[in-house]
């Protein structure tokens, strides 16, 4: 064999062999250990079906027996509620004006697992600020943090000065310094707020809340009887996550047989995760805030970095119905499921 050949062979072979470098990055490395105080499974670390030389079972019945134990305890209780309602006060010009303070606050992800969070008024996500198409909105935002930081306002109208964006539209918060930001909700949006300064960090650790103006447009004969946001994450100290709790600290979303539920999925993460429902339909009916001119529906929405979608759910089918992530590797593993579960359950 030519030494052109030989060469041509054994390039073959490292590109067979190799894992891609975008592959690589997406790897999870180690498994999570979702016992009582165990360690919080993260998209970098979870290992996508607990299987593996490094995590068998000698005991098949021990394994069965660990994983009931933590798919049982759910839903289970722990401090502190995510994206809890904020109620602005009304400024004798009508003005809707919220308060928003970023501050380190420690947070329960799940039963023994807590972690110093960088928050919007001690909740991982922050307050959800809600207002009517054509009102004026002030928004102050106070920060106690160790370091500068700003507000991003994603998705929604407004002047290029209270875009939020450090050194590009205004200068950063320093710590013990506010910043007021203000703009009329010129449309129905759905919105989120985030840090924009040390984004990777401050968003990751919590920093970040929804704005919702308005409503979606839903279909003829629909009338809906709840309307929740499930905020998605998968990085920092929160980890996978929804509203920022980790399964079986997740809250499960109850409904009545055949009741209409909206849900605003809002992804602050930095990975695309699949929401797939099981047993019901998804029907889509805005993506980032626009009304979608032909609805569709689905079991599984996924959701980039940045996104939010819309969907109706019709509870038309009475029971517990698992709804998670379906990459595994965020969702369960050998001693159970983890992060990014919950479940609708139809009564």
């Amino acid at each position: 064999m030519t030494r052109t050949s030989l060469s041509a062979v054994a390039a073959a072979f490292v590109l067979a062999t190799a894992v891609p470098v975008w592959a690589a990055g997406n790897q999870p490395a180690t498994a999570p250990t979702p016992a009582a105080g165990g360690t919080h499974g993260t998209a970098a670390s979870a290992d996508p079906s607990g299987s593996g030389s490094h995590h068998e079972h000698a005991d098949p019945e021990a394994m069965d027996a660990a994983m009931a134990a933590r798919d049982k305890s759910f839903p289970a209780k722990t401090a502190g509620q995510g994206a809890p309602d904020l109620e602005p006060t009304v400024a004798p010009d009508g003005t809707k004006e919220f308060a928003l303070t970023a501050k380190i606050a420690k947070w329960e992800l799940e039963p023994g697992k807590t972690v110093d969070a960088w928050t919007f008024n001690g909740t991982v996500p922050g307050p959800t600020l809600k207002v009517a198409v054509g009102d004026k909105v002030r928004v102050i935002v106070k920060n106690e943090l160790p370091e500068s930081t700003s507000v991003h306002w994603h998705g929604i109208l407004l002047p290029n000065e209270v875009d939020g964006v450090a050194n590009m539209t205004q200068d950063p918060i320093k710590p013990s310094e506010t910043f007021t930001y203000e703009f009329t909700a010129e449309r129905a949006s759905v919105g989120w707020f985030h840090s924009h300064h040390d984004g990777t960090k401050q968003v990751a650790n919590g920093l970040w809340g929804t704005i919702l103006m308005g409503e979606m447009p839903r279909p003829k004969g629909v009338t809906v009887t709840q309307s929740r946001t499930m905020h998605l994450q998968d990085g920092g100290v929160i980890g996978l996550s929804l509203n920022g709790k980790s399964f079986p600290a997740t809250e499960p979303v109850q409904a009545k047989l055949n009741e209409w539920v909206e849900i605003h999925y809002v992804n602050a993460g930095g990975q695309a995760h699949p929401m797939h429902l099981h047993g019901l339909d998804q029907l889509v009916i805005a993506k980032d805030g626009y009304p979608l001119a032909t609805p569709y529906e689905v079991d599984t929405v996924l959701i980039a970095p940045g996104e939010r979608y819309t969907v109706l759910i019709k509870a038309n089918r009475v029971g517990t119905w698992l709804w998670h992530c379906h990459i595994f590797s965020h969702a369960e593993g050998s001693q159970g499921m983890f992060g990014m579960v919950t479940a609708l359950t139809v009564s």
